[in-house]
């Protein structure tokens, strides 16, 4: 026997094959895959803009995904990511730290696949999404701090020999930007009968990163000349980790616009992949979301009007530069689960945000072709 508890002359051989184990790993694969097969391709609506401007802005639908949100697709690429790498096993549980939206999307394909899920979250979720995490046979663990979200999540895991999906961390690389009818792909698909099947710009706002991530990637891949921007709300530091190339930035607060804007640089984020950023104002973010109620008669989160008013300023150098083209953006969540924020004036006035410059900033847009910043 040697040093290393090898015995020499002869070969070692340890065979932990599990029968039982790769059977439920194959029949949990098959039913992730089918779900993405029932439900990948979402509508792609458009803003209505005066024709003259001879300009097309789009939102891709995600709200319609059987969870709801655009962290459906995330959910779906964290499971095949994670049960192809040996990682979620039968009966134990799956714990992530989440602001709501991807907890609710993973709570489905736990429940999918037979496993237990539980989300830890900032105890300022909306109650909205902590039903909606219950509703799909998930629980919630309520943090104080949202800074605390990783460490508690990870320690959970350990605790109770579950798997941390991690999505700040796995976002980007779980799923297939080349193509595999990715969001991006299936963007470019949707729009290859439309005047304007090469967007001018993609706008997509950065919870983990991944989605922006995705979107960059496959553009490049692709060689399209699509520009990729991504804006950013208050209390998240990706715009000045980006601006200043600090990947060591951190912020002190968590985001009143849920499911986006982070307190610190994640993994997930690539600030090389993409071309521009938006420092969006909360209240710009809430006047958006009501000018897109008003445009075609949906409600969506406020992180959908972070990307609508970034969308819109975009959309308004287009038109003073005499450029025409197509701009696409993202409907990330429905409206129905923030009623008692966006859409609530007491909430509104308890943040102390006046929505109404902005509301008229997008009015003078829609009704003259030109931007007006308030305060301007």
């Amino acid at each position: 026997m040697s040093a290393t508890g090898i015995t020499e002359g002869i070969t070692e051989d340890v065979d932990r094959s599990d029968p039982d184990y790769r059977a439920w790993l194959k029949e949990a694969v098959r039913k992730v895959q089918a779900d993405a097969n029932r439900s990948a391709d979402t509508h792609l609506l458009r803003f209505p803009l005066p024709e003259a401007w001879g300009i097309d802005l789009y939102l891709k639908d995600e709200s319609t995904h059987p969870t709801g949100s655009l962290k459906h697709r995330l959910a779906r690429s964290l499971f095949l990511y994670a049960l192809c790498n040996g990682w979620i096993r039968p009966g134990r549980p799956v714990v992530e730290a989440s602001s709501g939206s991807t907890a609710v999307s993973e709570a489905y394909f736990a429940k999918l696949i037979g496993v237990p899920f539980v989300a830890v979250v900032p105890r300022t979720t909306s109650a909205e999404k902590c039903r909606l995490i219950e509703f799909h046979g998930g629980a919630c663990h309520f943090v104080d701090d949202p800074m605390k979200v990783y460490e508690e999540s990870a320690a959970l895991a350990q605790r109770t020999g579950g798997h941390y999906m991690d999505q700040f961390t796995y976002a980007e690389r779980a799923t297939d930007w080349r193509g595999n009818n990715n969001i991006a792909e299936s963007i470019y698909q949707q729009l290859r009968l439309e005047r304007y099947p090469e967007p001018a710009w993609i706008v997509a706002t950065a919870g983990t990163g991944g989605t922006s991530a995705t979107i960059a990637r496959y553009v490049h891949y692709m060689q399209f000349d699509t520009r990729v921007c991504v804006p950013d709300p208050e209390n998240s530091v990706f715009f000045e980790g980006w601006t200043t190339h600090d990947p060591d930035v951190t912020g002190d607060c968590g985001s009143r616009i849920e499911g986006i804007g982070r307190p610190r640089m994640e993994p997930s984020f690539l600030p090389g992949a993409i071309d521009r950023m938006m420092k969006v104002p909360d209240a710009a973010s809430v006047a958006a979301c009501h000018a897109l109620e008003a445009a075609i008669g949906r409600k969506a989160g406020g992180s959908t009007g972070t990307g609508l008013w970034s969308a819109l300023k975009i959309v308004s150098e287009m038109v003073a530069e005499g450029r025409t083209g197509s701009v696409v953006t993202l409907l990330c969540d429905p409206g129905d689960r923030y009623l008692d924020k966006y859409y609530s004036d007491d909430w509104l006035a308890a943040q102390s945000l006046d929505i109404a410059p902005y509301a008229k900033t997008i009015e003078t847009l829609l009704s003259t072709g030109i931007w007006r910043e308030p305060g301007a």
